[in-house]
């Protein structure tokens, strides 16, 4: 499946003159995300999600996104991930996922609701939030023991942007890695959704096993928001770097759950938010 669409004519204009290319653009396409449950003995499939997303991994993005919400807590918890759906849109493709959960594992319906169906803009309290957080049983402060040296973290952005292939052609999608605390790069996704690209880089890991990340950092090529700290938090995950800048709120979450968040991570320097302790010089 690919991530690009080469097909495109475009008018260039330079300064010697006009002319038409063909130009590479990000497939951009809706992906529907359903969950299959136990219910009184009685299997039921229901949507929980839609999000606008780059093709490919959609599975991992399915089980990121599952993991980072709190409905899943390890790999067992998920009996199969299937693509469902016709086959369509420019990538020719389904736009549909569907994650089996285990017999065992309970949906809090009310609650899922509640945090995929609104978001801070549909006046969500940021505060409130991280309360709920707070009193999740997912949801705990981040271990000490993570640390990385800051020659290795500044060089994460060229590293980094060594794997983003599909960018270097377009420009136009986002990136998420996972970072061991030694420098050494775990894993690189893109996505055109700045979420969608945590939730793949997670959720390849969790579906191959491993839902304690608190070994590896989270690299952002954008900036640092609420929720992506609040996924990285969900993995376990203690130090969560991005090339722009953070939110008042991100920052917030940071300082209540002993994370180390690190912005404008570029031209050898950053700035570190909270807990500056786990980048040593």
């Amino acid at each position: 499946m690919t991530e690009l669409d080469s097909g495109t004519l475009v008018t260039r204009l330079d300064a010697s003159g006009a002319r038409e290319v063909r130009d590479d653009l990000v497939i951009e396409e809706p992906l529907e995300i359903a969950l299959e449950h136990c219910e009184a003995g009685l299997w039921r499939r229901r949507p929980i999600s839609i999000t606008m997303r780059t093709p490919g991994h959609d599975g991992e993005l399915a089980a990121g996104f599952l993991w980072g919400e709190g409905i899943v807590r390890r790999a067992t918890d998920i009996r199969s991930v299937a693509s469902i759906g016709p086959v369509g849109g420019s990538h020719r493709g389904q736009n549909a996922v569907c994650v089996s959960l285990d017999a065992s594992v309970s949906v809090d319906w009310h609650r899922l609701e509640r945090h995929v169906y609104a978001s801070s803009s549909c006046g969500i309290c940021g505060r409130a939030t991280i309360d709920a957080l707070e009193s999740a049983s997912h949801a705990g402060e981040c271990e000490d023991s993570f640390e990385m040296r800051f020659d290795a973290l500044v060089a994460l952005p060229e590293r980094i942007r060594g794997h983003q292939r599909a960018f270097e052609r377009t420009g136009g999608l986002h990136a998420a890695a996972l970072v061991r605390g030694d420098g050494n790069i775990v894993a690189v996704r893109e996505d055109v959704g700045r979420h969608n690209a945590v939730d793949k880089v997670l959720g390849a890991q969790f579906l191959s096993g491993s839902d304690d990340l608190s070994a590896c950092m989270l690299f952002l090529s954008g900036r640092a928001s609420f929720e992506l700290v609040q996924k990285a938090l969900a993995a376990r995950i203690g130090l969560v770097a991005s090339i722009g800048a953070p939110s008042t709120l991100a920052v917030d979450l940071a300082r209540r759950f002993s994370m180390t968040l690190a912005g404008f991570v570029r031209d050898d320097r950053c700035n570190l938010y909270s807990m500056p302790e786990r980048v040593r010089q």
